[in-house]
């Protein structure tokens, strides 16, 4: 622990100020300094007993390197130390890396770019996966046979993208899944994955699958341009007895599947014996391995059993003879796990997966708060990502419950987007931070244009400021005037809260009144009781002429303090 002259000693260990400029009095991050190429690229303290980062990467399980002129993938590429135009793409989307960066995490196995060669000749911007970039996040989506369609889930799409998600999972199980699929990769920018056991099975008896099916099936997707495949060839016959005697047992749609054709045929998982023939076809378009966790907990009660963590060894088995055939890989992790144990689980893949990037579902943290389910699991997810997660896959307030739903798709993007970035600040990435200095500014100075501007949605935070005070006054409508800490803080001459010149504003301007988007947000609100919502829409309805009624007409302080008494 390092003295910084003050009378409690802070833990720092040299991690990266968050904030570009190190503004503000925060002494930083408490996280470990970034070692840039290597297994700790931006990490967590480690707490005692946590197993150590791997000693090997990628370049470990390249037995019969490709001369250069051969390589296909970005992997094999970045061996070769050949810059390809995704590489700077990546670079220019993560300002804190330089391409040689980029490229030299690629070639280590910690970094994966999705992008089939198919998907790029259409819309696809790239972008990477990896403990080195800020974290992602993704959406699921897909029609179900009760639900939805292929117009609906491109809408979600859509508002997926609109709302931070990095990549979209199709994972549609009923209607014209090839149709569904085929649009969404014509119309996404971000990389799409699949389970393509779903569309395996689609029209046919689960004991029906065969090598030839999964093959036929996987090369159709590849040739659609699907960038990313969950595979889930780690579950084995051995594994099935250690699950039985679960409080939930195979929670994982792909592994349950899987499980019970094995037990049906009293074979081996095709997916395993497979797996060299699937590299070879995901290697031809440059398809990136989403290696499943077939087995992981659906409870608390399972987790961390013997069941996962077996899985995990194989699933480390894969990762290594998928990069020996070329293949990216980034590999799955739970599922429900007790805040206790997050960070062993983010440590002990990085041990034994040697550093590929870990795509994790929440975790949820506890099991009985079904409808918050996207609260429970982004509280798992930020330490999971501050721990060493790289992609974060969203849970949605529907989770458990049934098939997610527009605003659904919002309320899971954005808690994650809440998680990602949280953890990217302690992580001390660079300049992750800057965005809530600069917000951290216009509140001090009161300046409320500036405020929702720099706000991760705009929209709801002018329409809840609006619902108590539509005038743009210099005190917050919470504390109301004579109590607004800020406005005292901001009138005190020896504090430099709130004096930023660049932020400085008049002492009350004038409301643009809502939006039709923003009434619509304030009259959906949940949490009102109908009354309540009746007296807002009063509020805000319009005049003669049609312009939103804000009471944009008060323009001192002393009438908007009596509105706010009155209203």
């Amino acid at each position: 622990m390092l003295n910084t002259g003050q009378r409690f000693p802070l833990p720092l260990h040299g991690a990266s100020n968050p904030s570009s400029d190190a503004q503000g009095t925060t002494p930083g991050s408490f996280a470990l300094k970034p070692e840039l190429g290597a297994a700790r690229m931006f990490s967590s303290p480690d707490t005692p007993g946590m197993p150590p980062p791997s000693d090997k990467t990628a370049h470990d399980f390249n037995p019969a390197p490709r001369s250069a002129g051969d390589a296909v993938t970005q992997l094999e590429k970045a061996r070769h130390g050949i810059v390809t135009p995704e590489m700077r793409r990546v670079a220019e989307r993560e300002p804190h890396l330089t391409v040689e960066q980029v490229c030299s995490e690629v070639a280590a196995g910690r970094l994966i770019i999705p992008a089939n060669r198919v998907h790029l000749s259409y819309r696809l911007d790239a972008m990477a996966i990896g403990r080195g970039t800020k974290t992602k996040i993704n959406a699921n989506m897909g029609a179900s046979p009760v639900s939805s369609g292929t117009d609906e889930e491109l809408e979600k799409l859509r508002w997926a993208e609109r709302w931070g998600a990095d990549t979209v999972m199709d994972l549609s199980t009923g209607g014209d899944l090839n149709a569904c699929r085929e649009a969404i990769l014509q119309n996404s920018t971000v990389p799409i994955g699949t389970v393509p056991i779903y569309a395996m099975i689609a029209g046919r008896g689960l004991e029906d699958l065969s090598h030839e099916v999964i093959l036929n099936e996987l090369r159709h997707q590849a040739q659609q341009g699907v960038d990313y495949f969950t595979i889930h060839a780690g579950v084995l016959r051995e594994h099935l007895p250690l699950v039985k005697n679960r409080l939930i047992g195979i929670v994982s749609r792909g592994g349950s599947l899987l499980a019970k054709w094995m037990l049906v045929h009293g074979k081996q998982n095709p997916m395993y014996e497979l797996f060299d023939d699937i590299c070879d076809i995901m290697r031809e378009y440059d398809i990136s391995f989403s290696l499943g966790d077939g087995l992981r907990p659906g409870g608390l009660a399972d987790a961390t059993d013997e069941a996962q963590l077996r899985e995990l060894e194989t699933l480390a088995e894969l990762t290594e003879r998928a990069w020996a055939k070329g293949c990216q890989v980034m590999v799955e992790g739970p599922g429900h796990i007790p805040f206790d144990q997050i960070e062993y689980n983010m440590k002990i893949q990085r041990r034994v997966c040697h550093g590929a990037p870990f795509y994790v579902l929440g975790p949820l943290v506890t099991d009985i708060f079904p409808g918050y389910d996207h609260i429970t699991s982004c509280i798992g997810a930020t330490a999971a990502a501050y721990h060493g997660a790289a992609m974060l896959c969203y849970v949605t307030p529907k989770e458990h419950l049934g098939l997610p739903k527009k605003d659904d798709v919002k309320q899971g993007c954005v808690a994650y987007k809440i998680a990602a970035h949280a953890a990217d600040v302690a992580l001390g990435i660079p300049g992750a931070r800057d965005r809530d200095d600069e917000l951290t500014k216009a509140r001090a100075a009161l300046n409320w244009e500036k405020h929702f501007e720099l706000s991760f949605d705009p929209d709801l935070a002018r329409a809840f400021h609006d619902e108590d005070l539509d005038v743009d006054t210099d005190f917050c409508a919470m504390c109301g005037h004579d109590w607004c800490s800020v406005r005292i803080s901001k009138e005190i001459q020896d504090f430099a809260s709130g004096n930023d010149p660049e932020y400085a504003v008049a002492r009350v301007r004038k409301s643009p009144g809502l939006t039709d988007e923003q009434r619509t947000i304030l009259t959906q609100r949940g949490v009102l009781p109908a009354e309540e919502i009746h007296k807002l829409m009063a509020k805000v309805g319009t005049d003669e002429a049609g312009k939103a009624n804000c009471h944009s007409d008060i323009a001192d302080p002393e009438s908007a303090q009596e509105l706010q008494a009155d209203t």
